[in-house]
């Protein structure tokens, strides 16, 4: 017999269980200890139906948890399911003294939490793989750096890390005729350019010169992983307010496009953050677009720039800026929110600008040696050029604050993705275009002190 159907039917019973627990108002107050104990019991079961109905309860006891009940399960979830340090001692002591794979088969067993086994088991049930993804979301809200809560995150990203692998998505495109109720979260969770209605929803995916695409994956259903929107185009873009305004028409056929601009990638699942899949989209699309619109020449993006408005206010106020005192002087106009209307301001702001942009994205790193920028780091990590800085490529008040009103470029040559993310790793060299060098070069002369690293 076909134990998927065995799984489906002990899952669809177990699911109609707990409904009919939730309807017959049991309201029986739950506490962290009351999770622990049935997630005792599903790690000390050995059938599959019972074990099925065990993760069930287990998922649907943590779902009445309130936020401070399931901080203490978090706490005790690290603490009373790490591994056992006396067992982990006597197994390297066996591997060191025989150096035999079955000893070091055993020591691998031994240093896994049983935590993870855990988890495996609460997956079970048709839906699991959900629950556990909005389960590790609730504990990303209590993570800081030295929180001992991180052992038990690791065993998440570990264990989504092998579910989520690029094996099990489904690419799918999203149009107008997707069912509404993936349509709705796409609404939801557009986290780049906020989608203010139906309209404006259908403007993005109805008109001939728009396409958009998702991840899915078997065990989440409708529910997308990430989305990108596609803007096909004449040249590269440089602006976002004509992509996005009421009132745009699109460029005709869609065989008339020489260029696929990548303007909104958002992931949808707060849970999954840290498993990478935008790379595998964008790649992917690509191959979808090539082979739709042959045509197509520049696969490129048009990036916000998140947090440079933010250095650059740092930068310049600093007590110790590295800016000289005329750059200062400049800058000291984007204190006026009307600044970008003014002509002849934000000519002069251009100037200082768009150096100190290249030089942000080019030379600022995080502690591990990384552009300090997220969407940098995204990009160029895919293999991704930094082709070209935008000026007012985004004027709305989100794009002000955030960027100066800048947007940014990114190109994907084909030919060059793997060399370009290949250096990009092992040496951090970052993929520019002359343009773009040209400007980091103009930064040093208004960079007091700064010499090339």
């Amino acid at each position: 017999m076909n134990t998927s159907f065995l799984q489906d039917m002990f899952s669809t019973i177990t699911r109609r269980d707990a409904l009919r627990r939730r309807r017959s108002g049991n309201d029986t107050p739950v506490d962290h200890s009351h999770v622990l104990a049935a997630c005792r019991a599903l790690l000390d079961s050995d059938g599959e139906a019972s074990s099925i109905t065990l993760a069930s309860r287990a998922l649907e006891l943590y779902a009445r948890l309130d936020a401070d009940e399931k901080a203490r399960f978090f706490e005790r979830l690290t603490h009373d399911f790490s591994a056992d340090p006396e067992r982990v001692d006597r197994a390297y002591a066996a591997y060191r003294e025989s150096r035999d794979e079955r000893d070091l088969q055993a020591l691998f067993d031994t240093c896994e939490p049983s935590r993870q086994e855990l988890l495996r088991r609460l997956n079970l049930t048709s839906g699991g793989t959900h629950e556990l993804v909005r389960m590790r979301e609730d504990l990303l809200a209590r993570l800081d750096k030295a929180s001992p809560l991180n052992a038990l995150d690791a065993d998440f990203k570990h264990l989504f890390g092998s579910w989520f692998n690029r094996g099990f998505l489904m690419l799918r495109r999203i149009d107008w005729n997707t069912p509404a109720a993936i349509l709705e979260r796409i609404i939801r969770y557009e986290a780049v350019h906020e989608i203010h209605d139906w309209n404006d929803l259908r403007r993005r995916l109805d008109a001939r010169d728009r396409r958009c695409f998702a991840f899915f994956h078997p065990a989440i259903g409708d529910e997308p992983l990430i989305f990108v929107e596609v803007a096909l185009h004449k040249g590269l873009p440089d602006q976002i307010q004509p992509i996005l305004d009421s009132s745009h028409h699109d460029i005709g056929e869609p065989e008339g496009a020489d260029t696929a601009a990548f303007f909104g990638i958002s992931n949808c699942q707060t849970g999954l953050r840290g498993i990478s899949f935008g790379n595998f989209l964008i790649k992917q699309v690509v191959q979808e677009l090539k082979q739709e619109l042959p045509n197509l020449r520049h696969f490129v993006t048009l990036s916000p720039v998140p947090g440079f408005r933010q250095w650059l206010d740092s930068t310049r106020h600093g007590v110790e800026s590295p800016l000289d005192d005329d750059t200062r002087e400049t800058l000291a106009q984007l204190d006026d929110d009307n600044w970008h209307a003014d002509p002849e301001r934000a000519a002069a702001l251009r100037d200082v600008i768009r150096p100190l942009a290249a030089h942000y994205l080019v030379r600022e790193k995080n502690r591990h040696g990384l552009p300090l920028n997220p969407v940098a780091r995204f990009h160029l990590g895919n293999g991704a050029e930094l082709h070209r800085i935008n000026w007012l490529g985004d004027t709305s008040h989100k794009g002000l604050q955030q960027a100066a009103g800048l947007m940014v470029n990114y190109l994907y040559v084909i030919d060059d993705i793997e060399r370009n993310h290949e250096q990009y790793t092992t040496d951090g060299t970052i993929a520019c275009s002359s343009a773009v060098r040209d400007l980091n070069r103009r930064a040093r002369k208004l960079l007091k002190g700064d010499n090339e690293k």
